[in-house]
């Protein structure tokens, strides 16, 4: 065998080693985020209360509405939602019929590329979009079964807020400033101890608004609609928005 064959036979041997490890992990980190989700559907209360209460408000949650993705290096725990085109024109399948059903994308989530495209044909008033109730947390970011339950219930939130209103948060700034105040503000992602342990506490005196608005204002800049002008979105909704603990009767981590 020559020198070249060789290398070669070695580089694609260490790459085979190198995709099983990744399977392997992937595997580990969705059996890992099934099981928080499974212990988080039955046995933390507020996510049950959320749930439950989407089913009084009309909205019931389809099957499957939490799922556990690979998010890559997508720096989050989770998101709600996929970006849907509505289609107002009868559209040619691929074997030939027609149909006006809008049509999602099969995979779990879309990347900030696909979600950019649709805004900018939206926009220029190519197409309708609507926000679709989907949850997914991102499987190789969770720290913990805490961490995954808050992301659970931060996302709840979000459905929460699309069921009651008819809030349009990829397209109205200010309607995704709301639901992001809300859904930080009630999650319990702001706790003084969260913020302790990762450093961000100065004082405890408004901290938790000073964590709501920081937290809030990151999620409004990844929406390329937002993202120039997000603190100040944020600052136009936090009065109101941060004192809405809709569907509780109060802030469900204050005792």
């Amino acid at each position: 065998m020559s020198s070249t064959s060789a290398q070669e036979s070695t580089a694609e041997k260490i790459a085979a080693r190198e995709l099983q490890k990744k399977t392997e992990q992937e595997a580990k980190d969705r059996e890992k985020c099934d099981k928080y989700v499974r212990n988080g559907l039955n046995r933390n209360v507020t996510v049950q209360f959320l749930l439950e209460r989407l089913i009084q408000l009309g909205c019931p949650p389809p099957p499957g509405l939490i799922r556990c993705v690979d998010c890559g290096d997508k720096p989050a725990a989770g998101g709600f939602g996929v970006v849907e085109e509505v289609q107002t024109a009868p559209i040619v399948q691929r074997d030939g019929s027609d149909s006006t059903t809008p049509q999602k994308k099969g995979n779990c989530f879309q990347t900030q590329k696909e979600i950019d495209s649709l805004l900018s044909d939206h926009r220029e008033g190519k197409v309708k979009l609507k926000l679709l109730p989907e949850i997914f947390l991102c499987q190789q970011h969770l720290r913990d079964e805490t961490h995954a339950h808050e992301a659970m219930v931060h996302e709840l939130i979000h459905a929460v807020d699309m069921c009651r209103t008819k809030m349009e948060p990829m397209t109205n700034c200010i309607h995704m400033a709301c639901t992001e105040i809300r859904a930080e503000n009630l999650s319990g992602e702001c706790s003084w101890i969260r913020e302790l342990g990762g450093g961000r506490m100065s004082s405890f005196a408004g901290h938790g608004a000073q964590c709501v608005k920081r937290r809030a204002a990151l999620s409004v800049k990844a929406n390329p609609n937002c993202s120039e002008k997000a603190e100040e979105y944020v600052e136009a909704a936090f009065e109101r928005c941060y004192r809405d603990t809709f569907p509780f009767d109060r802030h469900p981590n204050l005792r």
